[in-house]
């Protein structure tokens, strides 16, 4: 086999979270997301998780040196076009995160994790401060869902006006783009994005299904992906909207509770046309 001289062949996404041993959300799924969509995928684990569709049993986190030790490998190595974060549940963490961002000067989505599907609690209280003020000033796209947003921003969203509060005052933190997702409102799950000029919606029918886990941590890397493939930052929220709709759609209904959703769906299509 002969050297690739001309640099690597296919685009590279980080993602820096939380191990999911039921498969359906963190690391799992963000490398599930990385693969469907044709992007190298690379991990570095902050945490270890015991869960399954009904819920979190036990979460370890790992130490600091592992965790920086990751992500130097890779990037001495292999390297990275687009990063994105996860679970990163204490102010430690964050901030040994956010010098490795800064030392590697990478591309970054933040999706802000702080409460799993089950209702356990992914983010110690104490992070919240460190997270809006220490990370969020290095990304380039920040994706929360309503009750994260209510939080990072100090607003209470109850309507498409109250996102667009929330969404102001979001980027007033420092991300050059905000996407606020719609999927926890009682109405139809419009998610919402800012790029400090322009408010953008993006409807979706509700999907009447409790298989919905990792959707956050999908949506986000599929936005990673589509960036590392070369797409703008609108386009590629755009072409993750549709992504994460049909993975939805396509949930294979596993486990007792809050199922995964089908990260292969476009293929699986292709390949049974």
């Amino acid at each position: 086999m002969t050297e690739n001289l001309q640099g690597p062949a296919i685009a590279r996404a980080l993602t820096i979270a939380g191990s999911d041993s039921g498969g359906g959300a963190g690391i799992q799924a963000d490398l599930k997301t990385f693969a469907a969509l044709g992007v190298y995928g690379i991990s570095a684990i902050t945490a270890i998780t015991a869960q399954n569709t009904l819920g979190v049993r036990a979460i370890q986190e790992q130490s600091i040196p592992i965790i920086e030790a990751q992500i130097d490998a890779v990037m001495e190595d292999i390297g990275v076009d687009v990063a994105k974060t996860g679970m990163l549940s204490s102010s430690e963490i964050i901030n040994a995160v956010a010098r490795r961002v800064q030392h590697w000067q990478l591309r970054l989505v933040v999706d802000p994790v702080m409460v799993a599907k089950g209702g356990s609690t992914l983010l110690q209280s104490e992070a919240i401060e460190t997270l809006r003020t220490v990370l969020l000033p290095l990304a380039e796209v920040v994706t929360p869902n309503l009750p994260e947003a209510e939080v990072l921003s100090l607003v209470k969203i109850a309507d498409m006006a109250g996102m667009k509060v929330a969404a102001q005052a979001i980027y007033a933190l420092g991300p050059r783009h905000v996407v606020i997702k719609g999927g926890h409102s009682e109405d139809q799950p419009t998610d919402l994005y800012f790029d400090g000029q322009q408010f953008i919606e993006l409807p979706a029918k509700r999907i009447n299904t409790r298989h919905t886990h990792g959707t956050g941590c999908t949506f986000s890397a599929a936005i990673t992906a589509f960036l590392a493939r070369g797409w703008s930052v609108e386009e590629a929220v755009r072409r993750a909207k549709v992504y994460i709709t049909g993975a939805i759609q396509h949930a294979p209904g596993i486990g007792q509770g809050h199922g995964p959703i089908d990260h292969f769906w476009l293929w699986d299509q292709t390949h049974n046309e």
